[in-house]
This record gives C-alpha cells, sequence and structure tokens, in this order.
C-alpha cells in the first residue's frame, strides 16, 4: 500500500502514502471481489467516459513532493514505474524489463520505444535523474526513505539502457522499493512547477484540464503499447476519457455509484451496506491509528501522559465506533496480505485498558489536547473523535476536535504546520521498511517524521533488519515495530475491509489502488 497518507484510502482507504510491495507480499486486489449484476456483461466497450470518485482532492500532482495516496492513485494515470504488480503481489515488467540487486545496489534495464506524453524519448538517464532527484536530501522529496533511500545514487547507459543505483545504507527491499517510483519525464524534471497541476510522465493516460476540488479528466494516449500484461492503448474496453471527480461525503458517494452518475469509487461506512449489488474488491488494511506529537515542548512529548490517553481508552469500542462495527483489531503496521513478515505485533505491547491508573497519572497536569480526525474517514471518523473527546474529558483534559482533509494531513500534520497532540492517521504499507521514514530520522521541513518520534530500540532494530534481504530480517523488523508500541510512539486499533466498488465497470487492485490498465467499461 504504499502510501503514507492515504484518502482513507490507500490501501486503497489510507491517508498516507508509500506505496511498495514486496515480491514475497501477496496483494489486497484479491483478498476479496464480488460481482453484481450491474458488471455480469463480458461485453467490454471502447470510447467510454470513465467515472472515477477520489476521496479528497489530490492536491499537488508531482508524484515526488506528496504523501498522499489519492495523489498517488491519480498519478497511477498519468506515470509508470520500472516495475509493476500483478494483483496476486507478483512484480512485473513496467518500463524495466529486467532487474536485479542486493540491500545496497540495484540494476534496471529500461525498455526500448517507451515515449512521454510530449512525444520525446525516456531515456535511461531519464530515469537516473528521477532517482537521483529522490535521493538528494535537498530536494526534500516526501518519496525519499520510502522509494529512495537518502543519498542514493542511479548512473545512466544509454547504449545499453541500463540504469545502476547505489544506496549508502542496507535497504532489505531495494530493488521493489526503487521500482516503484512514478518516473517523471525530462520536461518535468527541468520545470517541476509544471507538475503542480499538470503531468509530464509516459502513463497509459494525459492529463487535459484540472479543476481543484472538484475533478481532472484524462484522456486516454494513442500509441501507448508497454502497460502490464501487454496492454495497449488499442485493448478493448479501456476508456477514452477518465473522469477524477472529487466527492467528499460517502453517502454522496453511494448514491453517485447507485444512479450511475459514477463508475468506480471507494465507500467506507455504513453506506457500504446500500452497495452490496455491486462489483467489489476489497482488501483489509490498518484503519485507525493513533499518532501522538513529540515535538518538544507539546505535552504528548511526554511517554507517561501517552501511556495515560491510551489506558484511558477501550480500544476495541473505538475501533469499532470508527468502522461503524465492521473493524478487527490491528496486528500491526503493514497490511497483513502484502506483508512478507507474518504475526501479530500489537498484542501484548499496548498499555491495557485502565481507566483509574490513566486518571491518577494525569492529575493535577491541566491538559489541552487537540485531536486531528480524517474527514475522509467517513462519520465514524467523527464519532471515534467524538469518543476520546468524552473519555479524556473525564480525566480533566481539555479537548478540542479538528476535522482534517487528507490534503490537509499532509500539509499541516505531516509539513508539521498544525498544533496538533494526537491524530488519527491511517497509513498504507506493504513492507516494513516504509514505515521508517515516518518514525525516525528528519523532522518537517527535512524529513518525514512528523510526530518528531526518537525511539534508538526501533531504530537499532531497524538498523539490524535492513542488513538482510527480503524477508530473511522479519525477525528484527518485527521487533523494532514492537519498540514503538512499548514506547507510545503509535496506536494501531482498529483494521477494516477497505472496498472499492463499480458499476458499468470492471477493475482490478494493486498495492490496495485500482489498476488503470485494469479498468474495463462494460456495455
Amino acid at each position: 500500500m504504499k502510501r503514507v497518507i492515504t484518502a482513507v484510502a490507500a490501501l486503497a482507504a489510507t491517508a498516507l502514502s508509500v506505496a511498495a510491495c514486496s515480491s514475497g507480499a501477496s496483494s489486497g486486489g484479491s483478498a476479496a471481489a464480488s460481482s453484481s449484476s450491474s458488471s455480469s456483461s463480458t461485453a467490454y466497450v471502447s470510447g467510454q467516459t470513465a467515472t472515477i470518485m477520489l476521496p479528497s482532492d489530490p492536491g499537488n500532482l508531482d508524484p515526488d513532493l506528496t504523501s498522499l495516496s489519492v495523489t498517488e492513485e491519480a498519478d497511477y494515470f498519468l506515470y509508470d514505474s520500472l516495475i509493476n504488480f500483478a494483483p496476486n503481489g507478483t512484480p512485473e515488467p513496467g518500463l524495466a524489463t529486467k532487474w536485479s540487486g542486493t540491500t545496497t545496489t540495484a540494476t534496471y534495464t529500461i525498455r526500448k520505444g517507451v515515449t512521454c506524453s510530449d512525444g520525446s524519448p525516456l531515456t535511461a538517464a531519464t530515469v537516473a535523474a528521477n532517482i537521483n532527484f529522490i535521493g538528494n536530501i535537498k530536494n526534500a522529496s516526501s518519496r525519499a526513505g520510502v522509494w529512495v533511500e537518502p543519498g542514493a545514487t542511479a548512473t545512466a547507459d544509454n547504449a545499453t539502457g541500463t540504469v545502476t543505483v547505489k544506496s549508502p545504507v542496507p535497504d532489505a527491499f531495494l530493488v521493489t522499493d526503487v521500482g516503484q517510483a512514478q518516473i517523471v519525464c525530462d520536461s518535468g524534471m527541468k520545470n517541476r512547477k509544471l507538475l503542480q497541476e499538470g503531468a509530464e510522465g509516459t502513463g497509459l493516460y494525459t492529463l487535459t484540464s484540472a479543476v481543484p476540488g472538484s475533478s481532472y479528466t484524462l484522456t486516454l494516449r494513442k500509441g501507448y503499447d508497454w502497460g502490464p500484461g501487454g496492454v495497449t492503448s488499442a485493448t478493448k474496453g479501456l476508456p477514452a476519457t477518465v473522469v477524477l471527480k472529487v466527492v467528499t461525503n460517502m453517502t454522496t458517494g453511494a448514491n453517485l455509484l447507485l444512479s450511475g452518475g459514477a463508475n468506480i469509487g471507494e465507500v467506507v461506512g455504513p453506506d457500504t451496506q446500500r452497495l452490496t449489488s455491486l462489483y467489489s474488491q476489497s482488501v483489509d488494511a490498518p484503519f485507525g491509528v493513533l499518532w501522538f506529537n513529540q515535538k518538544p515542548g507539546t505535552p504528548t512529548a511526554q511517554e507517561p501522559v501517552r501511556h495515560a490517553l491510551t489506558e484511558s481508552l477501550q480500544l476495541t469500542q473505538l475501533g469499532q465506533v470508527l468502522t461503524s462495527g465492521t473493524g478487527a483489531a490491528s496486528t500491526g503496521m503493514v497490511t497483513a496480505a502484502l506483508s512478507p513478515c507474518k504475526g501479530n505485533t500489537v498484542s501484548g505491547n499496548l498499555p491495557a485498558y485502565d481507566q483509574s491508573a490513566a486518571k491518577s497519572a494525569l492529575a493535577g497536569k491541566n491538559l489541552s489536547i487537540a485531536v486531528y480526525y480524517p474527514t475522509s474517514a467517513g462519520s465514524g471518523a467523527a464519532s471515534a473523535a467524538e469518543l476520546m473527546q468524552s473519555t479524556w474529558s473525564q480525566l480533566g483534559v481539555k479537548v478540542s476536535l479538528h476535522g482534517i482533509t487528507d490534503a490537509e494531513i499532509d500539509s499541516e500534520i505531516v509539513a508539521g504546520a498544525a498544533a496538533w497532540n494526537v491524530a488519527i492517521v491511517p497509513i498504507g504499507l506493504s513492507v516494513p521498511s516504509e514505515l521508517v521514514p515516518f518514525v525516525s530520522g528528519a523532522t518537517p521541513p527535512a524529513g518525514e517524521d512528523f510526530s518528531y518520534i526518537k525511539n534508538a530500540a526501533y531504530t537499532a532494530d531497524v538498523t539490524k533488519a535492513s542488513s538482510a534481504a527480503g524477508s530473511a530480517g522479519c525477525p528484527d523488523w518485527n521487533a523494532a515495530e514492537t519498540e514503538l508500541y512499548k514506547d507510545v510512539d503509535l496506536v494501531p486499533f482498529v483494521d477494516s475491509a477497505v472496498a472499492t466498488y463499480a458499476k458499468g465497470a470492471t477493475f482490478s487492485l494493486s498495492q490496495g489502488s485500482v489498476m488503470p490498465a485494469s479498468i474495463r467499461m462494460l456495455g
């Protein structure tokens, strides 16, 4: 899942985006699928328009300068990656036809004949420039530490079409991490302002109009013939036009799907009960995660305060409120179906419920706590925040509530602008290394550690885990994650099956997101 911040949607429902999938992971796209009478026809129709709902505005469309999964969702239509992932999680050729590597080096052979949306050819040098941009800490890319390790460099040989990456630190999933970087073409690399409300990529679609806060219109490219599984622009059933429509209200979204006003969209909360007849794909993902701002001087920088606030909550109840009764207890920060590291890292590692102990611990502290929650998570998020407010008020804590859009999570929470203390922020992860930049390292504006977490035990375990390729480091990755819970840095409390529905179309999920090349319009 790719993605921090997902618009509750990332696995297709998380606010933060870190999109990545390991070669050993299975895809959430196959976790659950159902078809309805509206999608029973197998007759695909070309030349149609597909309206796809986004739960929030994607904001800045530059793929290297966002943490939002909703932005990444939009960018999948406009940009290609070196490696694609099939619905079952298997790596497949993308812009690269083959690849190899270790924990510190990776080599990719770039496909011949790929062109950019402006008609210019894609070269190995352009790919290397993308990797170098992300790896250069001066550029403050939000994908540093997610796709490319800070300080990593790439070189290119245009004659052979090869790109070689060297990382200054081990990355257990280096080949697939770098492989998922969305490649910007030369014109965009030279002028990144073009990418804010435009696109300069090699993707299946081009951006023809953008109305921020409302809709983004995309047009199918002619001559595109390097899509996953052999998809080309002539593949029958691909929509000729895609309208990405911003729909922030879940009830409105459900109504649009049922009436045919939209073809594809994610819906969470009680409105899903009205959509059971529609075709859907779903993935179980961490949905409720409490983050505590540990910036020096804030009350939640103190571990005893975080511990008391957490032990005062009945986390199971909070999870059911957030998910409208559909959630299950979290077992870790990484989406279970995608993770190469199995096991329950949460159980027994969070403070047990004890309201009396919490009240004693906070007595006389006169705390004021600002709680932020994602409006894209539906009505359950507001109800969960109100439950936290009610619980903590009984402990003498003054609590203010702030609903926040996914774009604001990126600009206010992740960028460090808001004076927050506790936030419900879903985050989509498919490998444990994707969490690292968000819970360690540089803080805003230089880095992604927006909670100012400094956990030495976590960092020590990550260092050991990163030296082993792939799942070989799983014992250390799991140990590292438990250290975050023991210190109450993070509190994952509920997972939920986040479903994407369709009417008049079919699609597949990969890494928790709709695969543009998989969309087929039905007759």
